[in-house]
């Protein structure tokens, strides 16, 4: 399993959910890029070759916010990967409004820089290539909620409206932030689910911890 981060972060981020799914029976590998001033093309190229240099039989992904993006075009480009799961944790599908609004700013666009119009929205169709699970927050902090416009429920940073994407398998909201998404042990025994199952557990009542 390849897990991928989201911006602004180096993959640290991801430690602790990388150890609760390894405790939860898969072996779990963290990909780094940079995804400020790195290319996106450079980025999902890179990702391919530390995919490919592992040579897995079987190959899940999970991806923090613009690290669901960077998987969606992975397999876009590279159908041919082996096969498996994906779970996305607070990725906006469907294109960020807190992206575009940053883009409008000078400071904004050394923010997210290359990023930008990914995060915006520019993403081939999901085509549905293998099973796809989608979660997302409702818990309002971030730096969306110094923005307007970000539509409600939000986890502060990313709508839930965002992450909803024609073609997945399943849909989860969970009551924690974008950033709580990766360290939340919920966030964990829900990904685990699908990765195993290829469906979360909507009939248990899930807490924030």
């Amino acid at each position: 399993m390849v897990l991928v981060h989201g911006l602004l972060m180096s993959g640290l981020d991801l430690t602790l959910l990388a150890r609760r799914l390894r405790r939860c029976g898969f072996a779990t590998r963290i990909f780094s890029y940079a995804s400020v001033r790195g290319d996106i093309d450079d980025s999902v190229e890179r990702l391919y070759r530390f995919i490919t240099a592992q040579r897995p039989r079987t190959l899940h992904l999970v991806g923090h916010s613009l690290g669901g993006l960077l998987i969606r075009l992975l397999l876009e480009r590279h159908p041919e990967l082996p096969p498996g799961r994906v779970v996305t944790l607070g990725t906006p599908h469907n294109g960020s409004v807190v992206a575009r609004r940053l883009w409008r700013r000078r400071w904004g666009r050394r923010l997210i820089g290359g990023s930008a119009a990914t995060l915006a929205g520019a993403v081939p169709p999901w085509r549905g290539a293998r099973p796809l699970g989608s979660i997302a927050g409702r818990l309002p902090l971030g730096v969306g909620v110094f923005m307007h416009g970000l539509p409600r429920p939000n986890d502060g940073t990313v709508a839930v409206a965002e992450t909803q994407l024609d073609g997945m398998d399943d849909h989860m909201v969970l009551p924690l932030s974008h950033m709580a998404l990766v360290v939340s042990a919920a966030s964990a025994r829900q990904t685990c689910r699908f990765l195993r199952t290829g469906r979360f557990e909507h009939a248990v009542t899930t807490s924030a911890d």
